[in-house]
């Protein structure tokens, strides 16, 4: 008998948010495809994500200049405008390393194999380097910095020099966390049936992370180059006015985080969201 709660001519199924047993067979199913991407589309998608990531990446550098908001409302505002990324990647379609960590799914059920799993994060994370960081390039050349008579350069050494400053251990954690909140948004978009719900999906989870000060590997191949960039104009670092100077903006530093947060990454969302929801809703059924 028909939900008398339903209108007329209405059909549930196309309005309801999919069941989380629903999500996982999505998700696998997604992964399954992601998997099988001929080589230049999957480089080219990648290439995309990290450019796409960096736009967010730019425009909260912009959002957190010269604010008065106080720390919380500041990093919240600064998590909603970072979204944009995400919501590029998930609505306008693109090959992200970190929320590709659940392709775990498919190849814990046996429907991916492990070296077509490793060829999709080894190209996904290669490419999102080379697009975040000819963002970089592209927005220090754009003049974007010189915003607030350079109060944008001098905010994006503050980001990247606050970065590489992470020891070891922090930097591991807080891309576990983040990464875990990154691939609950991803998830998330799986319940949905229009671009809204996807953005809704998407817009609480990245928030958080970035008000919290966790720490996305992608974003950093935005944010750590912009600076190492900015910090060779001295009209930045004289208005960053760092204590410690700019000395830790090298190359030994970018890979000072981004190792660590890449693995911190990688146990979030392939073992704590991957793992988890495969062992609750897929595991039963193989």
């Amino acid at each position: 008998m028909a939900d008398q709660a339903t209108p007329p001519g209405r059909d549930p199924s196309l309005f309801d948010a999919y069941a989380p047993a629903q999500m996982a067979r999505r998700v696998e199913v997604a992964g399954v495809a992601k998997a099988g991407l001929p080589l230049l589309p999957l480089l080219t998608l990648a290439l995309l994500a990290g450019a796409f990531i960096a736009f967010g990446a730019m425009l909260f550098t912009l959002t957190m200049t010269n604010h008065e908001m106080g720390l919380g409302p500041s990093r919240i505002l600064g998590g909603v405008t970072f979204s944009l990324g995400l919501v590029l990647v998930v609505v306008g379609g693109a090959e992200l390393f970190t929320g590709n960590l659940l392709l775990v799914m498919g190849w814990a059920d046996r429907k991916i194999a492990t070296m077509a799993l490793l060829r999709n994060w080894g190209v996904a994370y290669v490419g999102n380097l080379a697009g975040a960081v000819a963002m970089a390039l592209l927005a220090y050349w754009s003049g974007y910095m010189d915003l607030g008579s350079g109060a944008v350069g001098a905010t994006a050494i503050k980001i990247a020099a606050a970065k590489v400053d992470l020891d070891f251990t922090t930097a591991f954690v807080r891309g576990l966390l983040c990464n875990t909140l990154v691939c609950l948004a991803v998830w998330l978009c799986f319940a949905a049936h229009n671009v809204i719900g996807k953005i809704f999906a998407i817009l609480f989870p990245i928030t958080a992370f970035v008000a919290l000060g966790f720490e996305h590997s992608i974003a950093n191949m935005f944010f750590i180059p912009v600076g190492m960039l900015a910090a060779g104009n001295d009209v930045y670092v004289a208005a960053a006015g760092l204590p410690g100077g700019v000395d830790g903006l090298t190359f030994t530093g970018f890979m000072g985080n981004l190792v660590p947060v890449t693995l911190g990454n990688m146990v979030g969302g392939g073992l704590f969201v991957a793992g988890t929801y495969y062992l609750v809703y897929l595991r039963p059924h193989s």
